[in-house]
């Protein structure tokens, strides 16, 4: 039979996974990010349980939601002020996920890149000023990106340091 602290330590590497694939979809919009991290600590939490464990969650919940309507809020009011519709980022995203299957890992960036300078372009009606807004673009998605990975990573120096305040104090 399994004893606790064995089921404790599959679950923490389990959640530090989770962190890494979190991590990864933050940059990679394809993964999920940072709802990803947040329900991986707070399975950690529940199963671990302990005040490390729960006072992590609660600051991992509140860094991923700063993170997550940070993002969103910069991005959106950029590509408003650009008048930049929504769109054209989604047709990206599309054409992201194809160019992964067509070219591997390479395909993704540049999947994301001709989706959306083709997106903007037809929209725009002209290619060169489609150019000019895929760049604004992508400016807007790379600040918000930086700033959910930055709370990301907050999230998980949280979690580490909970781990090891968790398992030292067991």
């Amino acid at each position: 039979m399994v004893d606790s602290l064995t089921v404790q330590i599959i679950v923490t590497v389990l959640a530090g996974l989770a962190y890494a694939v979190g991590l990864a979809g933050i940059i990679v919009p394809v993964l999920p990010g940072t709802i990803t991290i947040v329900v991986a600590t707070l399975v950690w939490a529940i199963v671990v349980g302990g005040w490390p464990a729960w006072v992590a969650f609660g600051i991992v919940l509140v860094l991923g939601a700063a993170g997550m309507a940070t993002s969103y809020v910069l991005t959106g009011r950029r590509l408003h002020a650009a008048e930049v519709p929504m769109w054209p980022v989604y047709v990206a995203i599309a054409a992201a996920i194809v160019g992964f299957f067509v070219i591997p890992f390479l395909g993704l960036p540049i999947g994301f890149l001709v989706g959306l300078y083709v997106a903007e372009s037809l929209r725009l009606k002209d290619w060169k000023q489609g150019l000019s807004t895929t760049g604004v673009a992508l400016k807007a998605l790379g600040t918000g990106i930086l700033i959910e990975f930055s709370l990301a990573i907050l999230a998980t120096f949280t979690f580490a340091i909970a781990v090891v305040v968790h398992f030292v104090t067991a």
